[in-house]
């Protein structure tokens, strides 16, 4: 058998002597004696890219991958082979991958440089060129579709442009299985949620009312026991800038508060929020100080849907659920997955107020939701406060 080496090296001498015939047959005879090497493939491949023979290129490149998925300089000619010949999807593919491949270069030289500046300009464009397709292929779908089927099959077509992240429920608490990973919940769900939007000015009055007050009573929403370790929440511990005044706090009613805004108890009281004992309403004025942030975050429990009602919204306000993100807008609200990340923002010069409150994720059935009561009260009376005697 020929030694791989020298015929490697007899191939170089003849590719840059010009004679490609002989290239290819010393190329061959190399890869022959060590199959397993990639560069030798590699030296193959440019030999054929030398002769034009682009379809025995590609096998010679497909071989490098078969050994190393990750050879970055096989992805790079096969994405330039995909696209001189016009074969855009797998042009696009190969050119996506390296991108990813190239993303952990910190100092990438000028010839590589170049070569990603192009592999970003030509995804672009086809992700382009396909959105416009799809626009076309789907305006008419578009317009007859509900509201619910429309902003659905929109992200839908983000997450195929490549333009859109899918969120996974993430719970620091209780996880209910199968339940739709949903961003913001569809109104059809809520009809309820007319009468709360109606009832907008009177609860922005109590608000208010209560915010001029010497003592507003608002303490700060984060509060963390002492000895905490660091962490994303640390730059709002004990602080203003996130503040809340609650009317139901885990479940119990606070009758100080609700008589200083009698209205909104009132209506909370008409409307089906979750009854979970120790744990479930949550009702409170969310006050956001102007130019503060709340951090990207999940909560505790995907067995509830949290309802904003934007009372005071400066411009400069928003709100990200997953890869979703809304303006709140004072006087219409919407139900949310907070088990799905989410963050808000204030960059406007005054202060931001919502009326927030929770209530039974909509996917859940009424037997669902009595056999969970069951499982929280169960657990409960597992766990007694009296200390054991012996």
């Amino acid at each position: 058998m020929a030694d791989p080496h020298r015929c490697n090296a007899e191939g170089l001498e003849a590719l840059d002597a010009g004679r490609i015939g002989d290239a290819v047959g010393h190329f061959l005879m190399a890869t022959s004696g060590d199959p397993n090497a990639p560069a030798l493939w590699m030296n193959l491949a440019k030999a054929h890219r030398a002769a034009a023979d682009d379809e025995l290129e590609r096998a010679a490149l497909e071989q490098v991958l078969a050994l190393d998925q990750l050879h970055l300089m096989a992805n790079i000619r096969l994405a330039e082979l995909h696209e001189r010949r016009g074969e855009h999807g797998s042009a696009t593919d190969h050119w996506t991958r390296v991108l990813a491949l190239c993303g952990q270069i910190p100092n990438p030289s000028a010839e590589l440089s170049g070569l990603l500046e192009h592999a970003e300009t030509y995804v672009a464009g086809r992700r382009q060129s396909l959105a416009e397709a799809l626009d076309k292929s789907l305006a008419g779908d578009l317009d007859r579709a509900s509201e619910r089927d429309r902003r659905r099959a929109k992200a839908a077509a983000e997450v195929l442009l490549g333009r859109r992240r899918t969120y996974p429920n993430q719970c620091h608490g209780f996880f209910y299985p199968f339940l739709p990973a949903d961003e913001f919940f569809d109104r059809g769900h809520s009809p309820w949620l007319e009468q709360l939007e109606a009832a907008t000015p009177a609860i922005r009055d109590e608000l208010r009312a209560i915010l001029a007050s010497p003592d507003p009573g608002l303490t700060p929403y984060i509060d963390m026991p002492p000895g905490m370790p660091d962490n994303l929440w640390s730059d709002l511990d004990k602080s203003p800038n996130w503040s809340a005044l609650h009317l139901w706090r885990d479940g119990t009613r606070i009758d100080a508060v609700c008589k200083r805004a009698p209205r909104t108890a009132a209506l909370v009281e008409s409307l089906p929020v979750a009854h979970i004992p120790g744990r479930a309403p949550a009702v409170f004025f969310s006050i956001l100080k102007a130019g503060k942030r709340i951090p990207p975050h999940t909560g505790v429990t995907n067995i509830r849907s949290i309802v904003h009602l934007p009372l005071i919204v400066p411009k400069g306000c928003g709100f990200r659920v997953g890869g979703e993100t809304r303006e709140w807008r004072e006087g219409q609200a919407f139900l949310f997955d907070d088990t799905i990340e989410h963050e808000a923002w204030n960059d406007s010069c005054q202060d931001r107020a919502l009326l927030i409150l929770d209530c039974w994720n909509p996917h859940l059935s009424e037997d669902e939701r009595n056999m969970v009561l069951k499982m929280f009260a169960t657990s409960e009376a597992q766990r007694p406060d009296k200390p054991v005697r012996g």
